[in-house]
């Protein structure tokens, strides 16, 4: 399932290379737009950057699972649940801890 999600990311990062970079001289029409377009440019490229990162997390998980460690929650060191792995495969914490952090990083962004 990892394998298969970073396979798909990966394909849609060479399309957005390959079909979404260069902007076309019908994009440059007018200042309208080329301002849109250069906004659904920023826009597919900072998306293709979050699924980079994705794909780091798939790369550990797969390390994780390579090293008998996936399913391990890495602040507790106790088991994360099967629906919770199922819903995030590339999580790292268990729910009690996942909760916890987020808990303080709303603390501290108040």
């Amino acid at each position: 399932m990892l394998t298969e999600e970073k396979q798909r990311l990966l394909k849609k990062a060479a399309h957005t290379l390959k079909n979404e970079i260069e902007l076309s001289k019908d994009d440059m029409a007018d200042e309208a737009d080329l301002a849109s377009a250069l906004t659904d440019q920023a826009l597919s490229l900072r998306l293709r950057g979050r699924e980079r990162y994705l794909i780091e997390k798939i790369d550990l998980a797969i390390e994780r699972i390579a090293e008998g460690e996936f399913g391990e929650c890495v602040v507790c060191g106790d088991d994360i649940s099967i629906k919770r792995l199922r819903a995030r495969p590339v999580t790292t914490m268990c729910i009690a801890c996942k909760e916890e952090q987020e808990r303080r990083e709303r603390m501290y962004s108040d």
